[in-house]
């Protein structure tokens, strides 16, 4: 049996997931949060407790970078080399990098887009951040360092026929494309529980509170302004947030070539109550919902709910386990090596340069002599020669030709494509405005909803007094005189009081039956009736049905 112990570590807080595998069989053996002011100190805590010492510990990647390429797989594997690394050596350039500085991974996929294409997922971050990470898991036997983006996807049981996008919304939130059974990209989003957590944190004078906070508060598809003043506050930080992630999904699904057929949502927005219905609100194409690990089962010890808030670390603590891409480990500085484990063999075209073909020795030379008549093999020979010359000839200039045509459909290619990169940013503007006004539409729409609702609710309330004096008057006895009827119960204005009196008890008590029986109002309750005078008073209370 193998174990591991995985680490999502963010600024204030580590998720921590203990995973143990026999076989296809996986236990978590322990998890939790835990909220930290010395990272060192946390991560020695999480250890010993969960008694990790001599077992592979993975952890996350930091400040991590993604880059994709496209490459012909009808290249070999230096070929293939070359370019990655000239693209990368570009993107230093252009970013004003070192690249000595940098440490880089990459992975060889199918491209699921092109199928005469693969498919480059280049993971790169500072040479530092690694050092930092080893250095301060110097004690421990550290066995991967991975990108939560492509690792979140560990813990899912993926159909090859499925397209999924899943919605990791941390300190910062990834989407994850998944086309096809594999991991296809990751896009970053600034957004996430960062910016949250700190304002929250800001009132309450504590991260840890703030986060408790978020798991007892409640998404509703009410207006914020129409919530109570305690959830109002919160959600004033939750909601924008919420829109602006949203809004970076819709933009990728209207891009992507492909269509998704569910979006999972993970990570600590997902503790907030009904995340899930918020975000299938705007997602009516696609199922929303939170991602359950595909090996956790419902028991009645612990709640799903709890693992699903460690999801990151679950993935993360897999990984170390075997699962996932292998070749975006940071642990390990030597270079890629996928490429030839997945080109074993180089392509080649013509024969193989290293070996000669083999000739046959002829006895007879042929004594070429131009001076005198041509022989038969030298008539032959020399209109080989002529054929082959005019073949030269005719190849060059329709090369010439060829290049030339290529070289102005590429310009013509070239100025389409800066039109048409100018028209789509014109699009999004547009597209970021029409957003804005549905948004504002959809708020008053809601508005204009609600205030229908109380409308009719106050019209049928003012028919129902009425009716219920019309319904007294055909049950009350003569000898029962009602001396008040009023609504004494603040807040509910369908609860009744009568105050009656009569010269005897059992008409009092034949009309209380009768206001019971006849439904005229339910929850009929009175007091004990009391002498006065010649009279006996009672009060009657109940709802109105």
């Amino acid at each position: 049996m193998s174990s591991c112990l995985g680490l999502y570590v963010e600024k204030n807080l580590i998720k921590y997931a203990k995973i143990s595998k026999e076989r296809d069989n996986l236990n978590v053996e322990s998890f939790g949060v835990k909220f930290y002011d010395d990272i060192n100190e946390a991560i020695k805590q999480i250890v010993s407790e969960t008694f990790s010492e001599n077992i592979p510990i993975s952890i996350n990647l930091l400040e991590d970078t993604y880059n994709y390429q496209f490459v012909s797989n009808s290249l070999n594997k230096n070929e293939i080399k070359k370019i990655i690394d000239d693209e990368f050596e570009a993107y230093c350039t252009e970013k004003k990098l070192n690249k000595e500085d940098i440490e880089e991974r990459y992975t060889v996929l199918e491209n699921s887009e092109e199928k005469d294409n693969m498919k480059i997922i280049h993971v790169s971050t500072k040479k530092k951040i690694i050092d930092d990470i080893l250095n301060d898991m110097k004690e421990y036997k550290v066995s991967t360092i991975t990108p939560i983006g492509t690792s979140i996807a560990n813990i899912i049981s993926i159909k090859t026929e499925e397209n999924i996008l899943v919605v990791n919304m941390e300190d910062k939130t990834t989407i994850t494309s998944i086309i096809n059974g594999q991991v296809n990209e990751v896009k970053e989003i600034k957004d996430g529980t960062s910016e949250i957590l700190k304002k929250i944190a800001g009132k309450e004078n504590s991260y840890s509170k703030a986060y408790e906070l978020c798991k007892n508060l409640t998404i509703y598809t009410m207006d914020i302004k129409d919530m109570q003043d305690d959830e109002k506050e919160y959600m004033e930080y939750i909601i924008p947030a919420l829109q602006k992630i949203v809004s970076e999904i819709e933009k990728y699904i209207s891009n992507a070539k492909v269509k998704y057929n569910k979006i999972y949502l993970t990570g600590s927005m997902t503790v907030i109550n009904n995340v899930d219905l918020y975000f299938q609100e705007s997602f009516k194409e696609q199922n929303c919902e939170i991602l359950k690990p595909f090996f956790i089962k419902d028991t009645l010890k612990i709640n799903i709910k709890d693992y699903i808030e460690v999801n990151s670390a679950l993935g993360i603590a897999m990984q170390g386990l075997g699962y996932g891409i292998k070749n975006l480990n940071f642990t390990n500085q030597k270079k890629n090596t996928q490429i030839q484990d997945l080109l074993k063999t180089e392509i080649s075209f013509g024969t193989n340069k290293n070996k000669q073909p083999k000739t046959k020795k002829v006895k007879n030379s042929i004594d070429f002599d131009l001076t005198g008549k041509l022989t038969k093999p030298e008539a032959i020979l020399v209109r080989v020669a002529l054929v082959l010359l005019v073949l030269i000839i005719v190849y060059s200039i329709f090369s010439i030709y060829l290049d030339n045509r290529i070289s102005g459909k590429i310009q013509e290619a070239d100025d389409v494509i800066a039109y048409t990169d100018s028209q789509i940013a014109l699009v999004d503007e547009d597209l970021e405005v029409i957003d804005e006004k549905a948004n504002r539409y959809q708020s008053l729409e809601n508005n204009l909803s609600s205030s229908n609702a109380e409308y009719t609710s106050n019209m049928n309330q003012k028919g129902e007094i009425p009716n219920l004096l019309v319904s007294i008057m055909s049950v009350i006895p003569e000898d029962v005189q009602i001396t008040e009827i009023e609504n004494t119960v603040e807040n509910n204005n369908r609860h009744i009081v009568i105050r009656v009196q009569s010269q005897y008890y059992d008409e009092l008590g034949y009309f209380k039956v009768k206001l019971k029986e006849d439904g005229i109002l339910t929850n009929v309750v009175s007091t004990q009736g009391e002498k006065q005078d010649e009279f006996v008073k009672m009060v009657i209370e109940g709802d109105l049905p």
